[in-house]
């Protein structure tokens, strides 16, 4: 029921896996998984891109290609062995787990729309202007940490029923997969205006006309990217708690859900797909904000 970005690369990850089946089952699992975790992706890669704001253009890519390693160190070396000896030894963990990254990211996603209405990002992309260079790439792989473990834990769910050596195989697959995809997307998002710049300096007039659009395309494009990334945080994060309480025996949200798009079905698939997506949205935000009201009554500051 996750919807939207992430239920339209299901649908291709199955079609690639059903053509690839009698090739290479490891890679079209780990196909299906990447889809299955599209929501964390988008936010993964609309955060990264924030953390080199501000920064010289010469260390744009250094930083990045530093946060690169960060993250498959993340995956690999700290995430990749602990959610394997919890599927073996108490796999019963994993939904609880997931549910606890799934409420991370509704948090998440509430705390973007406060602030966007708040006004309030836009002190916290002036403080992180002001930090050093490794202080940028220590917060981006603390970010990253989070995110991925979420990824990892998703895609982990969709095959923790295989053997040992398959989950293995899917999961070193999506680790490198999907941290290639999201910063090399990065590496290209982030140098975007200096190409543009370039093309501005050439002597035609189509160049130059192009370098411009380029220019003044990219903080819009920065922009879609957030917020894409935030409504995907509200909508994964929302389906997987609601999925996880079904498992864990609170059937009403799932069961409310399943009633609105039963009440649907007659419109048609896209109508259902517009149902499940918002019903997922909805109820990540609600839990979002409770969750984001408890933090701020804390007796400290989140940084």
């Amino acid at each position: 029921m996750a919807g939207g970005l992430a239920a339209l690369l299901d649908d291709v990850a199955l079609i690639a896996r059903t053509a690839a089946s009698n090739v290479d089952d490891v890679a079209a699992a780990a196909a299906k998984t990447s889809a299955k975790a599209a929501g964390v992706v988008v936010d993964d890669a609309a955060v990264t891109p924030r953390f080199v704001e501000g920064v010289s253009p010469a260390r744009e890519l250094p930083i990045i290609w530093r946060i690169t390693k960060g993250s498959l160190f993340n995956k690999i070396i700290i995430i990749l062995p602990i959610i394997l000896a919890l599927n073996a030894l108490a796999p019963w963990a994993l939904t609880p787990l997931l549910m606890i990254g799934g409420t991370y990211l509704c948090f998440e996603g509430a705390e973007k729309v406060f602030e966007m209405f708040s006004g309030a990002q836009h002190e916290k992309e002036e403080e992180s202007a002001a930090k050093d260079e490794d202080a940028l790439v220590r917060g981006a792989i603390m970010t990253d940490l989070i995110l991925s473990a979420e990824i990892m834990v998703i895609s982990l769910n969709e095959v923790a029923d295989q053997s040992f050596w398959m989950e293995l195989g899917v999961l070193l697959t999506v680790a490198v997969a999907i941290t290639a995809l999201v910063y090399g997307a990065v590496g290209l998002l982030v140098k975007i205006d200096d190409i543009g710049l370039r093309f501005q300096q050439k002597q035609s007039d189509a160049a130059k006309r192009f370098g411009s659009v380029l220019v003044k395309a990219m903080p819009k494009i920065l922009n879609t990217i957030s917020i894409i990334g935030m409504f995907a945080m509200l909508w994964v994060g929302g389906h997987i708690l609601i999925t996880g309480s079904d498992t864990l025996g609170w059937h009403a949200p799932y069961e409310l859900v399943h009633h609105f798009e039963a009440g649907v079905e007659h419109l048609g698939g896209f109508v259902q797909w517009c149902v499940e997506t918002l019903c997922s949205l909805v109820f990540g935000l609600v839990v979002g904000f409770i969750v984001l009201g408890v933090v701020h009554l804390l007796p400290f500051k989140r940084h």
